[in-house]
């Protein structure tokens, strides 16, 4: 009997049972691959992290992380949750995380006492833009009108940083309240974008100044809702900088409270000689502590 050792966090929030939940194995040397899907699926969390030895010693550690169904190539959450379970390894405040989408930095944040509070972290590629969808198909992903879309600043626009394309969509403040993930939609959508490879989440929002109000469905990959999603975050940060001009950018997003599960990411972005690149942070609680068993 193979014995592994977990924990897990709630992230992006100060209270345990807010946030969004996380499971990380810090010691995943000897899991399989299909393991790894596998106990990510009992946990039944948005997702699992396990820890390796990095390819390059310069680096912390590689980092693979798994939702429900599939290995992603980055996920927020994920890494400010297991920036904050492997604080000790840190140099300085700093640590690397070889990732498929590329390195990912975290940077410790402590307060005046030096405890670990929560992390930030950097997406790992400059923002990219993809497709356009209407007003209908975007609105038929989450129950909606055509008319509750807001098109004042942009079209329901597909935009990434680390490989997760996320379906940016402007929306008045009762729709957001009312929206509710439609399987029947994004199936459409995703059958409609061929680019996409099948992969879409879509990412509701209201914005008043830097304070913005969020909302994630990503039924296709296991989620009908997530509570927080930095990885949706620093897109949004990123394209909300590219419409305003200027060369940096920062906003609090609120998400998770129709969940009963409220969450707040302090996103950022600012222009660079290769693009648009944007971080996001917050805080981590400490919830469980247990040990998986494996055959």
């Amino acid at each position: 009997m193979r014995r592994f050792e977990f924990q897990t966090l709630d992230v992006f929030t100060t209270r345990r049972f807010g946030g969004n939940q996380l499971a990380v194995f810090p010691d995943a040397r000897g899991i399989g691959d299909a393991e790894m899907q596998a106990l990510a699926s009992e946990f039944n969390y948005s997702e699992t992290t396990f820890v390796l030895p990095p390819a390059d010693p310069a680096n912390t550690a590689r980092v693979r992380i798994f939702n429900r169904t599939a290995e992603m190539p980055f996920a927020g959450h994920p890494n400010v949750g297991t920036g904050f379970a492997l604080a000790g390894r840190a140099v300085g405040n700093l640590l690397r995380f070889e990732q498929l989408a590329g390195l990912v930095e975290v940077e410790l944040a402590r307060d005046a006492a030096g405890a670990v509070t929560g992390a930030t972290i950097a997406a790992p590629q400059p923002l990219s833009v993809g497709p356009e969808f209407t007003a209908a198909e975007a609105a038929a992903c989450a129950g909606l009108q055509p008319a509750d879309v807001v098109l004042g600043h942009h079209a329901p626009t597909i935009a990434a940083d680390g490989g997760n394309p996320r379906l940016l969509v402007e929306v008045t403040p009762a729709a957001l309240a009312r929206a509710t993930p439609e399987l029947a939609g994004f199936r459409q959508a995703v059958a409609a974008y061929p680019v996409l490879a099948g992969k879409l989440s879509l990412y509701l929002y209201v914005r008043d100044g830097g304070q913005v109000r969020a909302r994630m469905f990503s039924p296709l990959a296991g989620t009908p809702e997530d509570p927080a999603t930095g990885s949706a975050a620093t897109p949004l940060a990123g394209f909300l900088l590219r419409l305003d001009g200027g060369e940096a950018a920062a906003f609090e997003i609120a998400q998770g409270v129709e969940m009963g599960r409220p969450s707040l990411l302090l996103a950022s972005a600012r222009r660079t000689a290769d693009g648009i690149r944007a971080k996001v942070g917050g805080g981590c609680v400490p919830v469980l502590r247990g040990e998986a068993r494996l055959d």
